[in-house]
């Protein structure tokens, strides 16, 4: 029994569909998990919890294992201090501030750029040809994030007002779009061991926005229903979804890879329909359909 689910585990983890689309579900249940988190926990507070408890678990797990292939990372040390604090760090931070600058409309279409930015980053970093099915696929994910932002709406996509949040959520893209970029010449050490330096690395990467909640007295530290949303979001968006998302830019690279982050805002609805009791609309479906599609398309020719 114990070999069955060994291979089946190992099969699992070398399907980098599979291993992506499990990494957006767990992002999609992020959204959730931070609107349950309103009220409950602040932002930074959140951001240096959710990295010392994954910290606190893998670490020491992995300990003897990281003290072997240091070398291997010494080299890489500055860089990887720079895509903790960018991908992990620096995205949620800039998120939580573009979120009190702008609308929720203009950051899940912003948000949806960021396929557009890997992919224009993939090109000039590493020469990756771009081919007109792969161009249409991102399109047709990018229509129905839209749609999703936008709430099917013509009217509100027609009144968007651009404003500094705007520009922040961008930058919180880009952030993140070079971590994805870089993760294709990480250090070759074993995806969990690398993962367990980085969450090590955010811990601290995280303290100069914690220390600026506690001197503005706007931290506020959870107690038992902000601790299982942070455990949540500790265990499955900070833990499990990096180590997905590494092995699945490791498999397809970050150029394809890239597209399934449209399926972010898809499983976010998803998700709220079916946690926090909102309504489903004909334009989830519809999005739900476009992004499945363009992703289908974008691998299609891909693998031809």
């Amino acid at each position: 029994m114990s070999s069955i689910a060994a291979r089946l585990g190992s099969r699992a983890y070398g399907n980098a569909i599979l291993l992506l689309m499990a990494t957006t579900l767990l992002w999609g249940g992020n959204t959730v998990a931070g609107r349950l988190a309103a009220g409950e926990v602040s932002p930074m507070v959140v951001v240096f919890l959710r990295w010392i408890i994954v910290a606190g678990i893998l670490v020491p797990l992995l300990w003897s294992r990281i003290q072997g292939e240091w070398p291997v990372m010494r080299g890489a040390f500055l860089r990887m201090v720079l895509m903790a604090a960018f991908g992990f760090v620096g995205f949620n931070t800039l998120f939580y501030i573009a979120a009190t600058q702008t609308t929720a409309v203009n950051l899940g279409i912003i948000q949806g750029s960021m396929p557009i930015v890997v992919l224009i980053g993939s090109v000039v970093a590493f020469g990756t040809k771009v081919r007109l099915l792969q161009v249409v696929g991102i399109l047709a994910t990018l229509i129905g994030v839209t749609l999703i932002a936008a709430q099917g709406s013509l009217e509100v996509l027609l009144s968007l007002a651009v404003n500094p949040g705007d520009s922040v959520m961008l930058a919180a893209c880009i952030l993140y779009s070079g971590y994805t970029l870089a993760l294709r010449n990480r250090p070759q050490v074993s995806g969990l061991v690398f993962f367990a330096v980085l969450s090590g690395i955010s811990v601290f990467a995280s303290l100069p926005g914690l220390a600026y909640e506690m001197t503005t007295n706007t931290a506020q530290w959870p107690e038992m229903k902000g601790w299982l949303v942070v455990l949540y979001i500790a265990l499955g968006p900070s833990c499990l979804s990096q180590i997905f998302f590494m092995r699945g830019v490791e498999l397809i690279g970050p150029a394809r890879a890239g597209v399934f982050i449209n399926l972010v805002p898809v499983f976010a609805a998803i998700l709220a329909v079916s946690i926090l009791g909102e309504a489903f609309e004909w334009h989830h479906g519809l999005a739900l359909a476009l992004v499945l599609g363009g992703i289908w398309l974008s691998e299609r020719k891909a693998t031809s």
